[in-house]
This record gives structure tokens, sequence and C-alpha cells, in this order.
């Protein structure tokens, strides 16, 4: 389990820093690796990432009691 949350949290940070990158210089990384957002690519890492952020969810719980 503890395997599963690191990799989520570093999903969510690689989402994070790339919302980042939109947001100040309006370069979205992942679809520029992919080949644009329509791509099947990119929609697997948006999807990927999105069920992390997702997963993550459940992790408060158990930071709010540390």
């Amino acid at each position: 389990m503890k395997t599963l949350n690191l990799i989520s949290l570093v999903l969510v940070i690689i989402g994070g820093l790339n919302w980042l990158s939109v947001g100040l210089f309006e370069y979205d990384v992942v679809s520029e690796l992919f080949g644009g957002q329509a791509e099947i690519g990119s929609k697997i890492v948006y999807i990927v990432v999105g069920v992390a952020a997702l997963y993550s969810i459940s992790l408060l719980p158990k930071a709010a009691k540390d």
C-alpha cells in the first residue's frame, strides 16, 4: 500500500507541475511530448494523473491524523 501511495503522490506532483507550466507559460508539457491533447498518449497520462488525484483524496484522513 505504501508503494501505491508514493506512486500516487509522484503522479499528482507531475500533474501539478504540468498545470504550473500551463498557467505560467501556456506550455503543456504532456501534450508537447505526445503530440497534442487529443492524442491517445496524452489522454492516458491525463487519465492516470486524474485517477492518482482521486486516490490521493483517500489519503487525506491519514494525513490529518499525523
